[in-house]
């Protein structure tokens, strides 16, 4: 007690700023997200004739595109950025719509890494478990976004020539949303001339990670020992837990809190890894939503039918795996526990991550 109030993470005062603060960070984190958007395009387009020159020589043939999203998502530790920053390039002319297709695809294939960070901090304030105990959720997710997107990149990439009709279908729904956002241009393009096109870029990165770290921040805020209580219960259910992940990403764009959540509950088993397993595959489609918005304020239909192309084949992917659930988690469990119970295998899985992804950036085929 102090002052006749109660201490504490739980007390009246303090649930009180959490229900002021919380509304307050939000409507902050979504304006600097949007604005951050309109800078990048800004200092992008600006950029153009240096990044093209760079992009002549990194992007040579599919597989470097496919690469550097994988590799800038692990660099980042954040794949929405990374895709933010593939999309805004593809609305400067500097990439095509295949580059564009697998850069996204690179970025959801690398932002599992993040997890595997998350589970080595939690090694780290809990010593008593052994390294691969603690990183045992990261190497789940990896398996679980692979065996998802490595499929769905494969099936799009080869569908792409096809993709005209989904672009029709988003240009009329794009044209709907964007004079609504424009407002915000001529702003970022005025920082864009008052900075330059290489101070812009890199203040439009700094403030795209810091208002999505400012989504972190805020939902951090909010009581996680009741949302686990009360809500995390329901994972049991596998469409339910889908949803839950889903939902919980879609709404926050923030992978880091949703699966941030629930690391130490799965690492020290109050979560089963069956209950899991759906939840992570709802995670991995709702990190599209930031995307999506990204696409729509860069006023590229083209780009919102692309995003729109790597999510839907994810959760066609996703879906055919929930309703054949038991198969698929006893193939998934299986990986994992080879993987965290073989030393031999768990340091290749930790090299294969790294190498194969720098490989591809590497990789010339024309």
């Amino acid at each position: 007690m102090r002052d006749g109030r109660p201490d504490g993470p739980h007390g009246p005062v303090d649930r009180l700023v959490r229900a002021t603060t919380t509304p307050l960070g939000l409507m902050v984190a979504v304006g600097l997200f949007l604005f951050a958007v309109q800078l990048l395009g800004g200092a992008t387009e600006a950029l153009s004739p240096l990044i093209e020159r760079l992009l002549r020589r990194a992007l040579v043939g599919p597989f470097p595109a496919l690469g550097i999203g994988w590799l800038a998502s692990y660099l980042l530790a954040n794949g929405s950025v990374v895709a933010a920053l593939a999309v805004s390039l593809f609305a400067a002319d500097l990439v095509t719509p295949t580059e564009l297709f697998l850069l996204v695809s690179g970025s959801r294939l690398g932002a599992a890494g993040v997890v595997l960070f998350i589970g080595a901090l939690d090694f780290l304030a809990r010593r008593e478990a052994g390294l691969r105990e603690s990183l045992r959720l990261g190497v789940l997710t990896f398996v679980c976004t692979y065996a998802v997107f490595v499929p769905s990149t494969v099936v799009g990439y080869l569908a792409l020539p096809w993709a005209d009709p989904l672009v029709a279908l988003f240009s009329g729904v794009t044209g709907l949303l964007i004079r609504s956002l424009s407002m915000l241009r001529p702003v970022a393009l005025g920082i864009v001339d008052q900075l330059g096109a290489t101070g812009g870029f890199l203040l439009a990165v700094v403030l795209l990670l810091v208002s999505l770290r400012l989504f972190d921040r805020t939902f951090a805020r909010l009581d996680t020992d009741h949302l686990r209580d009360r809500y995390f219960g329901y994972l049991s259910r596998v469409w339910l837990s889908f949803l839950a992940g889903l939902l919980l990403t879609g709404i926050t764009t923030s992978i880091t809190f949703s699966l941030g959540v629930v690391v130490p509950l799965y690492n020290r088993e109050y979560l089963t890894r069956r209950e899991t397993v759906p939840y992570i595959l709802g995670a991995n489609i709702g990190t599209f939503s930031d995307t999506l918005v990204v696409a729509v304020v860069l006023e590229s239909p083209v780009a919102v039918a692309t995003v729109a192309a790597v999510m839907g084949l994810g959760l066609a992917v996703t879906l055919v795996a929930l309703l054949r659930f038991e198969w698929f988690y006893r193939r998934v469990r299986a990986i994992q526990m080879r993987i965290v119970t073989d030393r031999r295998v768990f340091v290749a899985f930790l090299l294969g991550i790294g190498v194969v992804p720098l490989g591809l950036t590497l990789l010339r085929t024309g």
